[in-house]
């Protein structure tokens, strides 16, 4: 519990340091945030069992910010941070959520106007004072109040990644109790939303009393809402409530199924058993007062006369049809990705250099990792001009040829992620991209354009032949934006003449494409891809979060290119110029 909270902590001192305009160091806590987001053992072991030099060893983990990780295991806090966080107390969290509220516009309205908080920013909205500011304008003004309304009606729901990590830790940390003898994860989180409301727990225990002292004593725990014996509730420092039920073993598969709904599945389900003169609830399977299913929740299934339906697809939209019919689809596993065409290299705002990703690949398994950084219109991400993606090129191919001679299966291919103009033409010429291996087109900018045009643009970049992949193609940020305006259908259907691949960035809040969209590309045929988006090696691992995005929309094996094997990769890429 420890690492997730330390991260955020560290996020926040990043970006109060760049508020403040103090060089590197933003850069460097905000590493090793990502380290330990990423890191499998608990910070508080490794200080247990190495002390500070623990921490040193850390990549990415220098002498000053190991000695602030030692400061918080010791004391709970950093008087770093209190400094900060006394020099401009301002809710962070909040702010930065809101669209185009970046540090340095934080800094201006904090010092101009003293805002502090989302109400004083739409305070200061409403009454035009921000308009007046240098740097920002009416438009911006506009922009900010449409954002606070969107975040509003997102109010109170938590990123699934976010969600995930403390779930993920709690049931570790409770599964290692003698006394609990099975743990799982239900409601819309094992259903992998997008966001989720709170966390469920089932568990199976003997003494539980001493089960639920284990819970609501956890770290990270910050408020015990009510604690029973058979039910306790928390919330977690970040605001996330959680709720762990202790069943009965032989209720636990359908305690399981029906605290993972949803709502409108199990009305679905229920009304079969009922039409089967059965009864379903959280108790189990009865058929008069026999109970004939309980404990296991396939055999519910079983008994109803239906597959058992992965949790991903309980949303009542076709699997219970497809479940009676034995027709459910065999969904796409995280071990089916052979590689990851969707990286960013040092070339242009990334962490990592070619070659160290290219063992990162190597390490994970992968046929292959493509390259693919931001191109020349995008300067806040150190576009690359043409003559660097020819060298980028030239770079890649000595590499490869490296590993060629070392007899090492993995390639690393030649990309561009490059930015679709508001005229829908591209920021790099055909001449170029001609000599990379696949491009990806993307939107970065612009995104107020009326829908007719958006969806022109993305149409007309679909037409160029070098052009194989969208990347996040709806331009969507899960609690920050919506989606740009499009017509969906008209996009699909050239996606599915030009041979064009969707891409499912994997970045945690985007999800992009969304499950309904996956779904649509899927049923027409359209190819897709499981992007990470990975700006550094350790965010390779966001791929598991698309693959679960891919899993709600129904998506197969067969349904996402990046599946394939590297021949047969290349060939699906080159589709469009041979067309």
């Amino acid at each position: 519990m420890y690492n997730q909270d330390l991260a955020n902590i560290f996020y926040e001192i990043a970006f109060l340091l760049e508020m403040d305009g103090v060089p590197f160091k933003p850069a460097a806590y905000e590493k090793a945030a990502i380290v330990l987001e990423t890191l499998e053992e608990d910070i508080e072991k490794i200080y247990q069992d190495k002390g500070i030099k623990g921490f040193e060893a850390m990549p990415g983990i220098g002498r000053g910010i190991a000695q602030r990780m030692e400061e918080y295991i010791k004391t709970g806090k950093i008087s770093f941070y209190q400094y900060l966080k006394k020099k401009m107390p301002i809710d962070i969290g909040v702010l930065d959520s809101i669209e185009g509220m970046g540090p340095r516009k934080i800094k201006v309205l904090y010092d101009k106007l003293g805002i502090k908080n989302v109400k004083d920013l739409e305070k200061a909205a409403k009454n035009h004072e921000i308009a007046k500011l240098f740097g920002f304008g009416h438009k911006t003004e506009g922009n900010i109040l449409q954002g606070i309304e969107f975040l509003k009606r997102n109010k109170g729901r938590f990123l699934f990644s976010d969600a995930i990590a403390i779930a993920e830790n709690v049931k570790q940390a409770l599964a290692k109790l003698k006394l609990v003898k099975k743990i799982e994860i239900a409601g819309s989180l094992r259903r992998g939303k997008e966001t989720i409301g709170d966390i469920d727990f089932l568990a199976i225990g003997n003494n539980h009393e001493k089960i639920m002292d284990a819970f609501v004593n956890l770290s990270g725990v910050a408020k015990v809402w009510a604690k029973g014996s058979t039910k306790s509730s928390v919330r977690f420092k970040n605001g996330i409530d959680a709720d762990l039920r202790i069943v009965p073993e032989k209720s636990f598969g359908s305690a399981l199924q029906y605290f993972t709904g949803s709502k409108e599945h199990n009305i679905a389900l229920r009304k079969i058993a009922i039409d089967k003169k059965m009864k379903l609830n959280e108790y189990g399977l009865f058929k008069g007062s026999k109970m004939i299913g309980g404990s296991n929740e396939e055999k519910i299934y079983e008994i109803l006369g239906l597959d058992w339906v992965s949790p991903e697809l309980r949303e009542d939209k076709e699997e219970i049809e497809a479940g009676l019919k034995h027709r459910l689809p065999k969904l796409i596993q995280e071990k089916d990705i052979k590689g990851d065409l969707h990286c960013h290299s040092a070339w242009n705002g990334g962490k990592n250099s070619l070659e160290e990703l290219a063992k990162e690949g190597i390490k994970r398994g992968y046929q292959y990792l493509g390259i693919s950084d931001h191109t020349r219109s995008l300067r806040i991400e150190n576009g690359l001009e043409e003559k660097d993606i020819l060298l980028q090129i030239r770079e890649i191919d000595r590499i490869n040829k490296s590993l060629v001679k070392k007899r090492i299966k993995f390639r690393l291919l030649k990309g561009a992620e490059v930015n679709i103009l508001k005229d829908g033409t591209l920021d790099i010429s055909d001449k170029v991209l001609s000599k990379l291996d696949y491009a990806i087109g993307g939107i970065h900018s612009g995104f107020k354009m009326k829908e007719s045009e958006n969806t022109q643009r993305l149409i007309k970049a679909m037409q160029n032949p070098y052009i194989s992949i969208i990347s996040h193609p709806t331009g969507r940020i899960i609690k920050r934006r919506d989606e740009y305006s499009i017509d969906l259908n008209k996009v699909l259907a050239t996606a599915k003449e030009t041979k064009t691949i969707l891409e499912i960035n994997s970045c945690p809040d985007r999800l992009d494409l969304k499950d309904v969209n996956i779904r649509k590309a899927k049923d027409l045929g359209i190819g897709m891809i499981i992007n990470s988006d990975a700006h550094e090696m350790e965010q390779l691992d966001n791929i598991g979060f698309g693959v679960t995005q891919a899993r709600r929309g129904w998506a197969e094996k067969k349904d996402i290119v990046n599946c394939l094997n590297i021949e047969k990769l290349l060939v699906r890429l080159k589709e469009k110029t041979k067309s």
